[in-house]
């Protein structure tokens, strides 16, 4: 702006004092007319452009179209008019083209440039303008070019004007209505290309053969030209100002709002295939040796923090993570290209990511027999989870992943989704690596904005809450939910196996941390006395004598109650507008349906029964996913999984009844061990940190133990906190 104030004055001075009888199309014609009669005098064709008066003369032609539009107002100009007729911008693309003299290709560019930038009535739908931009465009992108940051810069200045002027894209993509349909064919067939095989440029490492051998990049539509191509092409360039503006200068085409320039660009475009071929072919540079442990601990970043010095200083280092860095960068790219893109668009460009990447190469490395193959890619694909925040594209990556199906889950049905039961399986997979590696696969899942996660993994199950004994509560008016009466209530007391594990441990006159209510208040319970009843039931599942957590500073109970608000506030605004109901289905009295939890939580309970025989860092990660499923503000949800008093159904089991036979398992087993508080304690320091790790026997048991004893706290702090706030 200030070069511009400083021109309009250089020039309004000039006419007011020095010339003031000054023509300004005399100037601008002779300006013009000394640029072409270089090429009629000149006779060293060697000589470069910028040791010539070219350049000069066409900043002086800039200016005065300037300083004209803003003395004419609304009308075109005299110079501006002389310009369009005479085709000058033409005959400079030609000089261009022909870089004669040396460099003129820069200086026709930067001209197109700023008058693109600065002249602000529309001109872009002007026969005389876009046709040379359209050929100029064609001389961008080309194999070794030595004028990338021009074209960059003349580029971007193009998709600001369109931005500007949306109604002049199709002057700039070259479409016709031939061309579209040709267009949208030949896209939808590489697309579909990709399905068969990724993309994987030559001497990309591989780890799984079925998955890259063999598979080549398709070829790209027929129609593949102009502006879209350059611009990826353009987007991959060494120079990272030019591959910022390219990036930059298709999120400008992209966000266009209208939905009919999206349907323009996803119909009548490569784009949507360019990106997906793109992402697939970064992908396939990542080394298959990357260790699970650097993927997991990467924090990923923004695509635009790749072009900054600062981030690349800070980026994490370990080996192959300069590849990490370029996919996930562009992974993010494409995140925010769907998500600004208009609907009919982003849709497109999600579903060609879909066929090409994940259908195209993820899957085959997901099912490969391999494991070390399947612990990279699904490290990967856990770290790719995290990164996108388009809507489109995450629910194609759950289309992908889980399929689609609502209805509720039969024992029988192990493949109706192959991939889905593949990866639930591998939840319970024999090396453990690949078992952690999955479940933090589905925890990034349950922390995604997508309320069909939750319906496909676990809600379809509960829906008729059929794990129940049927006509086994009455319903509470004021909160919405069925409660048990004193003998169903009862139940669980009254379970011979939870019964006599206590009277066998002396722990029968344990005193409840919160006050229980009377078999009075069970009749009638208030919101309040059902949470305590709950949350001291998991406060007291774990023995006394194995329990160590209140010899130990800040290991409290309490200290999972700040977490648990932190975690509900959370999960509340995620299924904010999911329209679930405030209260439980009531149960059909007559129903006969043989319940199952469904594939997910089989397996999740399945892990927490061998809790005690399994490592540290697993069970971690399953009570973590547990914890998620645990504190979503779902009413079936909520009973299922937090509700130890329900009465269940022939052969159903709940989280609570999981749990309680795990105890019963290690009343038997820790009797056994001698001084078995004392290793414990040991045990819990030495994970704390505050003691050195030595060898002690039964490590896994007691490992396991702790594990159990800080899982029911978090439980009954996730009871705790779903208290309706007027009870609290």
């Amino acid at each position: 702006m200030d070069m511009f104030n400083k021109v309009t004055a250089f020039l309004q001075q000039a006419l007011e004092t020095r010339e003031p009888s000054i023509n300004l199309l005399d100037s601008f014609v002779d300006h013009w007319k000394a640029v072409t009669n270089y090429y009629i005098e000149t006779t060293d064709e060697s000589r470069p452009v910028k040791k010539t008066d070219i350049p000069w003369r066409l900043k002086q032609m800039l200016d005065i179209l300037v300083y004209e539009e803003t003395q004419q107002g609304e009308e075109t100009g005299p110079c501006m008019e002389y310009l369009l007729q005479h085709k000058i911008l033409e005959t400079l693309c030609t000089l261009g083209k022909a870089q004669y003299p040396p460099g003129m290709n820069q200086q026709v560019m930067l001209f197109f440039s700023k008058v693109l930038s600065q002249i602000q009535k529309p001109v872009l739908h002007l026969i005389n303008v876009y046709r040379p931009v359209q050929k100029l465009i064609h001389l961008c992108g080309l194999p070794d070019s030595k004028t990338e940051t021009e074209e960059s810069q003349f580029l971007f200045a193009v998709c600001a004007r369109v931005k500007k002027d949306p109604y002049v894209l199709n002057y700039i993509l070259e479409i016709s209505k031939d061309s579209q349909k040709r267009c949208s064919s030949t896209s939808d067939e590489a697309v579909e290309e990709g399905c068969s095989g990724s993309s994987s440029p030559e001497g990309a490492p591989s780890s799984s053969s079925s998955a890259r051998s063999g598979a080549h990049p398709s070829s790209p539509p027929q129609t593949a030209t102009g502006i879209i191509p350059v611009l990826m092409h353009l987007g991959k360039s060494q120079k990272s100002r030019v591959a910022l503006r390219s990036m930059e200068s298709l999120l400008l085409l992209v966000s266009l709002p209208q939905q009919d320039t999206g349907h323009l660009l996803a119909e009548g475009t490569p784009l949507c295939h360019l990106l997906a071929q793109r992402l697939t072919e970064l992908y396939c540079l990542i080394p298959s040796s990357l260790d699970p442990a650097d993927i997991h601990s990467y924090s990923g970043a923004q695509w635009r923090d790749q072009f900054t010095q600062d981030s690349t200083e800070k980026s994490q280092s370990f080996p192959g993570s300069e590849n990490v860095q370029s996919f996930f960068c562009f992974l993010d790219y494409c995140s925010e290209l769907t998500k600004e893109a208009p609907k009919v668009l982003g849709v497109k460009m999600a579903r060609a990511i879909h066929l090409q990447w994940l259908e195209g190469v993820i899957q085959p490395n997901l099912l490969q027999m391999s494991e070390v193959g399947i612990l990279v890619h699904t490290a990967l694909l856990s770290c790719s989870v995290r990164h996108i925040r388009s809507p489109a594209l995450l629910e194609e990556l759950v289309q992908f992943l889980l399929g689609s199906d609502t209805h509720c889950e039969q024992r029988q049905d192990t493949h109706t989704h192959l991939l889905r039961y593949r990866l639930i399986e591998h939840c319970n997979h024999i090396s453990d690596e690949i078992s952690i590696t999955t479940l933090r696969l589905f925890e990034e899942l349950l922390q995604k904005p997508s309320k069909s996660i939750l319906t496909n993994l676990v809600l379809r199950n509960l829906e008729k809450r059929s794990y129940r004994l049927p006509g086994s509560g009455v319903t509470d008016e004021k909160h919405g939910v069925e409660s048990d009466v004193l003998e169903e209530s009862e139940g669980l007391e009254e379970d011979p196996f939870f019964t006599d594990m206590y009277e066998d441990s002396g722990l029968g006159g344990q005193e409840p941390l919160l006050s229980l209510p009377s078999v009075r208040e069970r009749r009638n319970p208030s919101a309040h006395s059902q949470v305590a009843d709950i949350v001291n039931s998991f406060l007291c599942l774990v023995p006394q004598e194995a329990k160590t957590s209140h010899l130990v500073q800040e290991a409290g109970y309490d200290t999972y109650v700040q977490d648990a608000h932190k975690l509900l506030k959370e999960c509340m605004a995620l299924s904010r507008d999911w329209n679930w109901p405030d209260s439980a289905k009531t149960t059909e009295t007559n129903s006969a349906t043989d319940f199952y939890e469904g594939h997910f939580l089989q397996i999740l309970f399945d892990r927490i029964a061998r809790i005690l025989e399994q490592p540290y860092e697993l069970n971690l990660q399953v009570t973590s996913v547990l914890s998620k499923l645990a504190v979503f503000p779902h009413p079936h949800l909520h009973e299922y999984l937090l509700d130890p008093y329900i009465s269940l159904s022939p052969g159903a089991r709940s989280l609570f009844s999981t749990l309680v036979r795990v105890i019963g398992e290690l009343m038997q087993r820790i009797q056994h061990i001698h001084s078995v508080t004392d290793k414990l304690m040991m045990i819990r320091r030495q994970l704390m940190g505050l003691e050195e790790e030595t060898m002690v026997d039964h490590e896994t048991l007691l490992k396991g133990v702790i594990v159990l004893e800080e899982f029911c706290k978090e439980l009954a702090a996730i009871a705790f906190v779903k208290l309706p706030i007027e009870e609290q």
